[in-house]
């Protein structure tokens, strides 16, 4: 019986991961001896629970059936044992949060190194990506994004206040080139872009003045889902970016960077994190909650 739970578990945990690799490292076992668990666990139960390529892992019909029995009983059992680590008053538990580059340097970074430094038994895993992530089925306990980009059916609570951009380039790329002065202007330039996963298409940048909005899909030579990438490459002059306002005032202070169309200023929604409306949250949860809230100032 003990095998059994033992293998079930690692079943669970390659299902989850999608890959023998990332699972056995979790799990802090070598790969072979992973592969060679479930090869056990499926010759025991007579079926085939995962189809194996060089490239991923999924569960078969047999092996999703399976999990989905299994798995919230496991979820249940971790969420018992989570519960008694706040009543003994050292909270414990894991957490992946799924987040974006900026927001996680912005918000997410210091408010999980003040949990972890508060309560050394939770452990924090953070998945940056600008696509939009189904936290349901990637197994996150909760996700960030701009408040626009969020789904209906998930509770979302602000953690940080919407930000001004700045449109810059560096002095070498204006040495030959006229300074954009309205929207329209930016089709004579280079800019540079940033892809949307979930989409596919390049974001809009937005302006807005008296009252006018209007969106600008320019076009460029480079076009990345890296925003300090990005950064890096309007200082180098080769294009104009657009950025949200803190991340470049350093640039702007020091000369590295101009601001343009100043008058044109947007604004962007800002980060709000998401999470199921429907799940019970572990302490280690509700203490990250209470950690951004405060890191947020709300």
């Amino acid at each position: 019986m003990r095998d059994n739970v033992t293998d079930l578990l690692a079943l669970l945990r390659v299902a989850r991961e999608g890959s023998f690799t990332k699972a056995a490292a979790q799990l802090g076992v070598s790969q072979p001896a992973l592969s060679r668990t479930i090869t056990k666990l499926e010759s025991r139960l007579g079926v085939q629970l995962l189809t194996r390529s060089t490239r991923s892992v999924a569960p078969t019909e047999a092996g999703a059936r399976l999990i989905d029995s299994i798995g919230p009983h496991f979820d249940g059992i971790e969420s018992g044992l989570n519960e008694l680590s706040e009543l003994s008053g050292m909270p414990a538990g894991s957490l992946r949060i799924t987040s974006m580059e900026h927001a996680t340097q912005l918000v997410l970074a210091p408010a999980a190194l003040q949990l972890m430094t508060d309560y050394p038994g939770i452990k924090v895993e953070i998945n940056d990506s600008y696509a939009l992530v189904d936290i349901v089925a990637e197994r996150f306990d909760a996700g960030i994004r701009l408040g626009a980009q969020l789904a209906q059916d998930m509770i979302s609570m602000p953690i940080g206040r919407d930000f001004r951009m700045a449109l810059v380039a560096a002095p070498a790329y204006l040495e030959h080139r006229a300074k954009p002065l309205t929207p329209q202007d930016l089709t004579e330039h280079a800019c540079i872009n940033l892809r949307q996963p979930t989409s596919g298409g390049l974001w809009g940048w937005p302006f807005a003045k008296n009252g006018r909005e209007i969106r600008v899909r320019a076009d460029g030579h480079l076009v990345s889902n890296n925003i300090w990438l990005m950064r890096d490459f309007v200082r180098a002059g080769a294009g104009l970016g657009y950025f949200p306002e803190h991340l470049v005032e350093q640039d702007l202070a020091q000369g590295r960077l101009v601001r343009l169309m100043e008058d044109w200023t947007g604004t962007v929604t800002g980060y709000h994190l998401y999470y199921p409306s429907r799940r019970q949250h572990k302490p280690a949860f509700r203490l990250l909650l209470d950690a951004l809230r405060e890191q947020s100032g709300r």
